[in-house]
């Protein structure tokens, strides 16, 4: 019995599939469709580059917003450590560098945040100017507001302070993710493991962060940062409060965004 050729193919020819796709070209990715495939990416990104640095769109409003959320954030985070009942995890980790280093909290948030950007490299996450931002401004908002806000004793006053600052952050966080700039150091360190596998499996968000604050939180602790009712608040309350503010403080784009096609070479075939 005379097998057709398509089986005599399939079971001789080593490869098949490539021998099946150069019989059918049309169907064949070739090096000019990849070469405009990498020119079509190359395009997005720096079209990707372009809007987070030079927003087209209210470049100015999303700037200013940006940067009072930050001023926010770093007021916040000087809230919780006045009150000292408890930072939050990544705040527990600053503070106990600056006990053990000698050097002030806000310089150690500044630091912190360019050595962060500097492992996106690896993890290829794209900064943005929210990102550069966020790594060089909360840490001297938190120096400028230091000296303003004093500590006290009263237990009431103490929770109010933790109370306001968590709420603040929530504000601040609505604000300049809102802005559309870029995330933190911090946030994209967490989407950017997220990204990875392990075992063949890819690790989820709330693994990413959990692992981060929780390695963060134990290291800050054991240089002599301190935790307490304030790190919990935080923990459990922020996620709640940014869901609130976002979409409040978030700028709507003024036009439908829309994208670039792809080029007819680049169009992959079914």
């Amino acid at each position: 019995m005379t097998m057709p050729c398509d089986k005599v193919a399939r079971r001789r020819v080593p490869g098949y599939r490539a021998s099946w796709q150069w019989r059918h070209p049309a169907r064949r990715t070739t090096g000019q469709q990849l070469g405009a495939l990498d020119a079509y990416r190359a395009q997005v990104l720096d079209a990707t580059l372009a809007r987070r640095f030079a927003p087209s769109d209210r470049a100015v409003e999303r700037i200013v917003r940006c940067v009072i959320g930050l001023f926010l954030f770093g007021l916040g985070i000087t809230l919780l450590i006045r009150a000292d009942l408890g930072a939050a995890p990544w705040d527990v980790f600053h503070t106990g560098v600056s006990e053990l280093t000698g050097i002030g909290v806000g310089p150690i948030i500044v630091i912190t945040g360019v050595l962060l950007l500097l492992l996106w490299i690896p993890l290829r996450e794209l900064p943005g100017l929210g990102t550069v931002l966020n790594a060089l401004l909360i840490g001297v908002f938190v120096d400028l507001t230091m000296p303003i806000v004093g500590s006290t004793e009263l237990l009431v006053a103490r929770f109010a302070m933790m109370i306001g600052g968590v709420v603040l952050i929530g504000i601040g966080s609505g604000f300049y993710i809102g802005a559309g700039l870029g995330p933190g150091p911090r946030d994209g360190l967490m989407t950017g493991l997220s990204k990875r596998t392990i075992a063949g499996r890819r690790i989820s968000i709330r693994l990413a962060r959990t692992s981060v604050e929780l390695t963060v939180l134990v290291v800050g602790v054991l240089m002599g940062g301190a935790i307490g009712v304030g790190t919990a608040a935080f923990t459990f309350g922020i996620g709640p409060l940014v869901q609130i503010f976002l979409p409040r403080l978030q700028i709507r784009p003024g036009s439908p965004v829309t994208t670039t096609p792809l080029p007819p070479s680049a169009t992959p075939r079914s």
